[in-house]
């Protein structure tokens, strides 16, 4: 995933400290303040007696897979961000959670990523890629998914969901970047190189997100959060065939 540094370009969505002005910082710090104050006030009433220990595994699960990166182009390599996984096996609001708490420990712990940036990669990684990611699963599962049940036709929907996650929360990296771009790249080679790079990356992130949703799916479908919410709306028992 892409960073930017003042004088030299790496890789990594990570965002690191001085990439963008002290004031656009501060302004997404409070965002993703008040995204997570919502996301706690709601996911009171999606955390239950499965959904917390699932919560928990997710969480630990996205922060060993975070480690791990697959080339994408020579000399560029990504890893999985984990929103739209998250938000389908745990809801986009505890999703949202967990993947905030693995970015708080990498930046405080592991210097992956600033923290004067850690709003900001919050912003993009907990927030818009989770949301984004669970909006399109949802969209999908109800075009291609409900109709005829199958774990492949869930891992389709997985797919599609954690590309746009992937791809919309480099957006929300221009976006930072056009409001308060430090570094000495322009928007218009920042925009390029994010999107080019993330469309990639949004593959990898979602061929890893597909395997491991089908695989939930297949051992335990009351564990997925997309299918008991769906079967609730739909009033249908909850579970795919094989």
């Amino acid at each position: 995933m892409s960073t930017l540094t003042p004088t030299t370009t790496t890789v990594a969505m990570h965002m690191s400290d001085g990439i963008i002005n002290a004031p656009v910082s501060a302004l997404f710090g409070v965002i993703a303040l008040a995204g997570l104050a919502f996301c706690v006030w709601r996911a009171r009433t999606d955390l239950d007696e499965k959904t917390v220990p699932m919560a928990g595994l997710v969480a630990a699960f996205i922060f060993a897979v975070q480690m791990i990166n697959f080339p994408i182009l020579p000399g560029v390599s990504g890893h999985l961000l984990g929103g739209a996984l998250a938000a389908i096996l745990v809801g986009p609001y505890t999703g949202a959670l967990c993947i905030a708490i693995v970015l708080v420990v990498q930046a405080l712990l592991f210097a992956d990523g600033g923290v004067t940036a850690l709003g900001a990669n919050i912003t993009n990684m907990a927030l818009i890629s989770t949301f984004v990611g669970y909006l399109v699963a949802v969209a999908a599962y109800r075009l291609i998914g409900r109709r005829s049940a199958s774990v492949g036709r869930l891992g389709v929907v997985a797919f599609l969901a954690a590309l746009c996650g992937t791809v919309a929360a480099a957006t929300g990296f221009v976006v930072e970047y056009a409001l308060g771009g430090a570094a000495a790249e322009s928007l218009g080679t920042v925009a390029a190189y994010m999107w080019g790079t993330h469309a990639l990356i949004g593959i990898g992130e979602g061929l890893i997100t597909a395997v491991t949703v089908m695989a939930v799916a297949r051992a335990r479908p009351d564990l997925v959060y997309l299918l008991r919410t769906q079967a609730r709306t739909s009033h249908d028992p909850i579970g795919v065939p094989a």
